[in-house]
């Protein structure tokens, strides 16, 4: 444990001095306080507009981090050829991927801690009342967060940069679409369209599960049953994913 603890500091320390970072979060916390100025100039329900666009900027910018700085947590190691100079010491395979997620983890709670401590003054400055909907919500997004960053990392240990980035993004997108497309495997009147589109549903997370951000919006409160079985779908989710990525790594050769 004190390897990977040792791996993830340091994979902490160095997402805080990537300068993207900062800028990705400077732009979340940017768009949280124009949402204010935004809902000023609509004529639709002011206090929703603010909620809606502070939980949705949490979730792209967390999104972004995850997979851009995720994708690179094994290939920048690899190009620099560090990675042999920490896999010389006795540690193994398995210990520097899990280290490494842990260390991008560590760095995702601390940027979601700083997004919802301005998001949370936002709504005190509108004067929008605080519901327990709305911590539901941040408490899914972040499941969805380490999901994601256990997506990237798994494609980063067999592919390129690029590659790992597009099937992220990818796979990002068709787990937001799942309901829909099995709807269109059973409307097709393809078979292969069928076959592909049923590999899809049943390959892809279901990422639609960890959304609550419309009922948080509208101070609906999500059944507590319901946010610890989706919670448990996420992180079991990443937990496979992880372990594939471990199984990978283990047996690559560079």
């Amino acid at each position: 444990m004190r390897r990977i603890a040792v791996i993830a500091l340091n994979t902490f320390r160095e997402n805080l001095r990537d300068k993207i970072l900062y800028n990705l979060l400077f732009f979340a916390l940017l768009l949280m306080g124009g949402s204010v100025l935004l809902a000023d100039l609509t004529i639709m329900e002011h206090r929703r507009i603010v909620t809606d666009m502070g939980l949705a900027t949490m979730n792209l910018a967390g999104v972004i981090i995850a997979a851009f700085v995720g994708i690179g947590l094994v290939g920048k190691e690899i190009e620099r050829r560090t990675v042999y100079t920490i896999l010389a010491r006795p540690i193994s395979r398995t210990q520097f991927i899990i280290g490494k997620y842990l260390g991008l983890v560590l760095t995702l709670l601390v940027n979601v801690t700083v997004m919802l401590a301005v998001f949370l003054m936002t709504l005190w400055m509108y004067k929008t009342p605080l519901h327990a909907a709305l911590f539901q919500a941040v408490g899914l997004i972040f499941v969805e967060l380490l999901l994601v960053t256990a997506l990237a990392l798994f494609f980063s240990t067999f592919s390129t940069t690029t590659l790992s980035a597009i099937m992220t993004l990818g796979v990002y997108v068709i787990g937001h679409l799942t309901t829909d497309l099995k709807g269109l495997a059973e409307n097709s009147q393809n078979a292969a369209v069928q076959v592909v589109v049923a590999w899809l549903y049943y390959l892809c997370p279901n990422l639609d599960v960890l959304n609550v951000k419309g009922q948080a919006s509208t101070n609906g409160i999500v059944d507590m049953s319901y946010v610890a079985v989706a919670s448990m779908y996420g992180l079991l989710y990443a937990a496979l994913l992880l372990t594939a990525a471990c199984a990978v790594f283990r047996n690559r050769d560079f």
